[in-house]
């Protein structure tokens, strides 16, 4: 376990798209370091729509979780997947910012919270990059040996 990477993350809301919908609620980004204040800020607001800052969440990485943090790196689109409590009629409540795309998907097949995905900061993709370059160690490919049946004649039965 290393020390935690502090973040703080945009949310955005817009109108539903019909009138029996809630309104539209996303992760838009993450801020990197620790906010002054813990509160909920809003940001920006344009018309309908709104930006809040979720402040001082924290970016955990684990040794078992290496190999998937490499995957997420070298994909077309590296990401961090922001887990968030739904209540009803509320904004989403975000309480995890993972970089493994395991943990965000578990967390999408359980069902109960909102899962995003949005795009890495330079300073962050730079801090887990040195993280798992110290501590992930693929595991070489090993290749099966096969039984030349032919030697044996051909006899599979004793």
């Amino acid at each position: 376990m290393n020390t935690p990477f502090p973040v703080s993350v945009i949310m955005e809301k817009r109108p539903p798209a019909n009138k029996w919908a809630d309104a539209y609620w996303k992760a838009i980004g993450l801020i990197v370091g620790e906010q002054e204040s813990s509160e909920l800020k809003l940001l920006q607001e344009q018309g309908d729509v709104q930006q809040y800052l979720v402040p001082n969440l924290q970016i955990q990485l684990y040794k078992d979780q290496c190999e998937s943090y490499y995957h997420n790196m070298k994909s077309p689109k590296p990401s961090c997947y922001i887990i968030a409590n739904r209540p009803e009629n509320a904004m989403p409540e975000p309480f995890l910012v993972s970089m493994s795309f395991d943990e965000a998907h578990a967390y999408l097949e359980g069902g109960d919270e909102e899962v995003y995905s949005v795009a890495i900061p330079p300073e962050l993709y730079l801090w887990a990059e040195a993280y798992v370059i110290d501590n992930y160690f693929p595991e070489k490919k090993k290749k099966r040996k096969l039984n030349n049946w032919k030697k044996d004649g051909g006899n599979v039965r004793a």
